[in-house]
């Protein structure tokens, strides 16, 4: 989890210093406050024995009735008197109730301060655990904004999820504990034990058999209760997946009448979850009453042994009372360090997940310094062949052809061919393994992926719209464009049509994931959203298929003829689709089996011929 300390800024790290500094302050008046506490006893102790002479014995109590309390201080008294009793005499006759409220007034500004130091530390170490937090969220979702969709299939979507949101929180609520316990705690131990030392043998021994008996108890709760903190995280990385299976597919679940089964998974994961969490909880509840246990058995310790001690005359009242508080600060200081030994392993697991983000490599990087694009609307593919990192085979294989400015590439074959992961390494979805991509006549990894992506626009298979109105999903990828770029943006894609229809026309609210609106309405709006970045090269990913043939005729119509002069590669499913593109490319099995128009395949390609005559007839072919 230190790793993670990098992420903290310079006025961190001052605060930090103060409160370190604050911390010993708070310390050092805990423990002056432990003798104004003997200090007030003392003075009691001394008033009682000054109103009533007869409590330091009948040859004292007959010296001060003789002579008073002014008069016995011209006495020799050391002729009487042992050293020891002459102190307490001189004590006890410069009694008075003004020692009492003085050192009383100590004890409560001297408590005050540790208050206040105390509140400062805890005010510092919140502020600076939230800030970091907040770093870490703000890392954690910049690294995921960058990964490819390698990196993403690697950790899967909900475990993501839960690394910036629940992990974080885990490493901020551990950073608290630690900031205000990892300085205080051995600060307070150390110098609680240096002054218990002093004072009784005795007294000691106790103290330290009560902390052995704490520190051995938490060793066993930790040896029981860690594994289950490591594997809790994965454990809620699961119940989220379901989680989020269950709200994505609602439809299809219904559809099938398979809310049982879907439950019987969920109830099976929680019921997981919640047996781990159930037993952490009933062995973390056992700190409270055995932590009670102990204080309480080294109370009943000491005063039973103070007692004894008094009764022998070796020690005081004050002196045991004040053991007490010292017990009772390393007690609490050693129980504040094996609390944050329990629930610092699960914050490490956390921290452990948050720097598997943050460590993991990008597949797909810019370069150092980007090539100049040499041409304009231009995309080549040269022998490139994409496997994916966890697979044994190619799924593209030595892919080669050039799409020239204006013109319409069409990309065709059966499901599972490789049309989409052919059109994805484009954009630099993933890089290709052999081979070259080439835009505008330079290699795509020889451009950053800002530049790259500014001269595409990209509708993908299925439609996704963000939540916001409208408008701002046409806008998405050109925040400053005007409402009537808007408009003419949505005309082109046919989607004037029902936005004008919308209560609210443009500014009429899309819910998260356009559940709102149609699968085709969606379909519409994507294309919207590309149409308005107005790029050089448009790649639509099968991205007519849910529009009837009306509207798809009438959408590539109204993209012929509004942007003529850009570059588009579709992937397709329908012949009707791209028969009039400029060139067709049909796959099989990630290979170029065919490449020509329309009518040519239909003579030379028998994939091709096949696909066609699976959706048209003969006549419709012109066979």
């Amino acid at each position: 989890m230190f790793k993670l300390y990098k992420k903290l800024r310079p006025v961190d790290w001052i605060l930090l210093a103060f409160l370190m500094g604050l911390t010993v302050l708070q310390v050092y008046c805990t423990m002056t406050l432990v003798d104004y506490i003997r200090k007030v006893i003392e003075s009691i102790t001394y008033l009682n024995y000054h109103n009533n002479p007869a409590l330091l014995g009948e040859q004292a109590a007959n010296f001060i009735e003789t002579f008073g309390w002014e008069g016995i201080k011209d006495l020799p008294l050391a002729d009487y008197l042992t050293p020891e009793q002459l102190v307490l005499f001189d004590k006890v006759a410069n009694a008075t109730t003004g020692d009492i409220w003085y050192n009383g007034g100590m004890m409560l500004l001297i408590a005050g301060a540790s208050a206040a130091a105390q509140t400062l530390v805890g005010l510092i170490a919140s502020y600076v655990a939230a800030n970091l937090s907040a770093r870490l969220r703000t890392a954690v979702y910049t690294k995921i904004d960058g990964f490819s969709v390698a990196e993403r299939d690697r950790f899967s979507t909900p475990s993501l999820i839960t690394r910036t949101t629940n992990d974080v929180q885990q490493v901020q609520m551990a950073n608290i504990l630690m900031l205000r316990m990892a300085v205080a705690a051995p600060i307070t131990a150390v110098w609680a034990i240096v002054k218990i030392q002093a004072t009784s043998i005795q007294l000691t021994l106790a103290t330290v058999f009560a902390v052995v008996a704490l520190v051995l108890f938490l060793a066993v709760l930790m040896i029981f209760v860690l594994p289950k903190f490591k594997i809790m995280q994965k454990l809620l990385d699961k119940l989220n997946g379901i989680s989020r299976e269950n709200l994505t597919g609602i439809r299809v679940i219904r559809a099938y009448n398979a809310e049982d089964y879907q439950m019987e998974k969920f109830e099976k994961a929680n019921t997981n979850i919640t047996k781990t969490q159930l037993f952490t909880g009933r062995m973390m509840s056992l700190m409270s009453p055995v932590m009670m246990l102990i204080m309480n058995g080294v109370a009943l310790a000491i005063y039973w042994l103070g007692a004894t001690l008094i009764n022998e005359g070796t020690t005081d009242y004050a002196t045991v009372a004040a053991f007490m508080q010292l017990a009772s600060q390393i007690i609490m200081a050693f129980m504040m360090l094996m609390m944050m030994f329990v629930l610092l392993p699960r914050a490490q697991v956390s921290a452990n997940r948050i720097n598997e983000v943050l460590d993991t490599p990008l597949s797909v990087t810019d370069p150092e310094k980007e090539e100049e694009l040499k041409e304009h609307g231009t995309v080549e593919f040269k022998n490139v062949s994409f496997g994916y990192p966890d697979s044994d085979e190619p799924v593209i294989h030595n892919i080669s052809f050039r799409a020239e400015k204006g013109q319409t590439v069409a990309f065709i074959g059966s499901t599972g061919s490789g049309k989409s992961t052919l059109i994805n390494l484009v954009p630099r979805f993933f890089d290709v393994t052999e081979g070259q991509v080439l835009v505008d006549g330079v290699d795509v990894r020889n451009l950053k992926q800002r530049t790259l992506r500014k001269v595409i626009g990209y509708v993908p298979q299925k439609g996704v719209l963000f939540s916001g109105t409208v408008k701002s999903n046409i806008a998405f990828g050109t925040p400053d464009i005007s409402d009537e770029q808007i408009k003419k943006s949505a005309q082109i894609a046919e989607a004037d049509g029902f936005v004008s229809q919308m209560e609210k026309g443009y500014d009429s609210e899309i819910s998260q994931g356009g559940k709102n609106v149609s699968g085709g309405q969606k379909q519409r709006l994507s294309i919207a959203r590309a149409v308005a970045v107005d790029p050089e090269i448009y790649i639509f990913d099968d991205s007519f298929s849910a529009l009837d043939y009306a509207t798809d005729k009438k959408v590539r119509q109204n993209l012929k003829d509004s942007v003529g002069e850009a570059t588009k590669l579709i992937v397709a499913q329908r012949i009707g689709t791209i028969i009039d593109a400029d060139k067709i490319i049909v796959l099989d099995s990630g290979k170029a089996v065919g490449e020509g128009t329309h009518s040519e395949l239909l003579k030379t390609c028998p994939v091709y011929r096949e696909i066609a005559l699976s959706q048209l007839s003969k006549e419709e072919l012109g066979l």
